[in-house]
């Protein structure tokens, strides 16, 4: 996992101690403020110095996250949870992979994506992510409110664009919405309905690629 960000913007490696959290309590993301759950796990991660979020880490239950930023139909400029927000909150919520899956999932169903993930400039995105643990790993990538996500067999990498076709966990309504809005296409599933036409994939096909090759070809 690499992150590209300035070369400049430090991205110092944080500690997160377990913690335990009142009924009730909340919790200040970025730009939201959502329910806080019982008890948050210990994580380290890679964290840019002026997020809330991460953009990789791990937890004490061995839960590893990291994502990469994709450009969707869906819009995204008004605040709510970035791609930052989603890998810490899947790390302190989640025991295993798939937990984390679900966790990412639940907080996109209800929240949505957007807001500035830049320090310097507005710049938003929505997100996909690879998420392992030692048993099993899945690669979730997600348009606005809603998600796919499929178990990797083996090897899985994924770059700056949407590469899903079928999946084994999914928000309600994913292929309803595309054929509503006209994006649904004959083959190329979740990533071909969902992936901004306007977009040029180029290299970040180029990166996914390569990242493919080294990993042994799939």
């Amino acid at each position: 996992k690499n992150s590209d960000r300035a070369p400049n913007e430090s991205q110092p490696l944080r500690h997160f101690a377990r913690q335990s959290h009142a009924t009730g309590a909340t919790v200040r993301t970025q730009y939201l403020e959502i329910p806080q759950v019982e008890t948050t796990w210990e994580l380290i991660a890679s964290a840019p110095y002026w997020l809330w979020g991460c953009e990789m880490g791990v937890n004490e239950w061995g839960v590893t996250i990291g994502n990469e930023a994709v450009h969707t139909r869906e819009p995204s400029h008004e605040p709510a949870l970035i791609g930052m927000d989603l890998v810490r909150l899947g790390l302190e919520r989640s025991r295993t992979a798939r937990e984390a899956v679900e966790a990412i999932g639940g907080l996109v169903e209800r929240y949505g994506q957007g807001g500035s993930c830049e320090a310097t400039h507005f710049r938003t995105y929505q997100n996909s992510f690879i998420i392992a643990d030692a048993a099993s790993a899945w690669i979730l990538e997600t348009a606005g409110h809603r998600w796919v996500a499929s178990q990797v067999h083996e090897r899985g990498a994924i770059s700056n664009l949407l590469t899903l076709d079928d999946w084994q966990l999914a928000s309600d309504g994913v292929r309803a919405h595309a054929e509503d809005q006209g994006w649904w296409k004959p083959e190329g599933g979740f990533a071909a309905a969902y992936q901004d036409p306007e977009t040029d994939l180029s290299t970040r096909q180029c990166r996914l690629d390569r990242a493919r090759e080294i990993l042994g070809g799939y």
